[in-house]
């Protein structure tokens, strides 16, 4: 399987260090689960696209600190780029920022939330089980960093999983576009060097709360499994 990986930003430079930047996150986790996968990375915030939606058998979208209502050019091809994978019915799953922009290629809208920021670990609950959802579980608790939400969805969405904070966690839209506002590349020490290099930015309220729920299990490995199964059955259905 041949995988593109859509890059959106690069982690801060005084993180890389430690942490790697974001394809390392990515190649580190789907390698585990398909070893023998092609994955190509675009780093779309420099321009850089496929050429064609059938350069990859499917694609995945990464975070970034820019918001999909930015005026910034790479953003409007990249919503171009996913409103052709739509019509050409081919895999995508987006993450954070990728799951807002997906849903606004599809005539949804985003805003920065009233709930004000979500970071630390993410407690949902899953609404709608899927059958890529093996290993089977009803709850998804992953890492998050975001201010943005989706507050309205396009007609095709179903919500498969929701919080109190995010009513839209993961969505699917059809048989092969799926998105989800965590971030399962994310491991416990980077969220909370993020955390820290954010301090100032983020209410100290929210950051105190942030860390105390690392002390939590989350559920990243089985998010990238879901992923995965997804992406193998969506491009299954659009060979048949």
């Amino acid at each position: 399987m041949k995988l593109g990986l859509l890059q959106c930003d690069d982690v801060t430079e005084s993180l890389q260090q430690t942490h790697g930047n974001y394809p390392e996150m990515f190649l580190r986790l789907l390698r585990e689960h398909i070893p023998a996968a092609d994955i190509q990375v675009y780093r779309t915030q420099d321009g850089q696209l496929p050429q064609s939606v059938d350069e990859c058998d499917g694609y995945l979208t990464t975070g970034s600190k820019f918001g999909v209502y930015d005026p910034e050019p790479w953003i409007e091809a990249l919503e171009a780029f996913m409103v052709k994978l739509w019509e050409a019915k081919k895999p995508l799953v987006g993450i954070c920022f990728g799951h807002q922009l997906m849903a606004r290629a599809l005539g949804g809208e985003v805003y920065k939330s009233e709930k004000g920021w979500g970071v630390g670990v993410s407690f949902n609950q899953v609404i709608h089980r899927q059958t890529w959802m093996e290993p089977w579980q009803n709850k998804l608790d992953l890492i998050v960093s975001h201010q943005d939400q989706i507050v309205t969805l396009p007609p095709e969405a179903q919500v498969l999983v929701k919080s109190d904070f995010c009513d839209y966690y993961v969505v699917q839209y059809g048989e092969h576009f799926m998105s989800v506002q965590g971030h399962p590349e994310f491991c416990k020490s980077y969220s909370r060097d993020l955390m820290n290099a954010r301090k100032g930015i983020i209410p100290d309220a929210r950051l105190r709360a942030g860390h105390a729920s690392l002390s939590a299990d989350i559920d990243g490995p089985l998010m990238v499994k879901w992923m995965v199964n997804f992406l193998h059955q969506a491009a299954l259905l659009r060979s048949q």
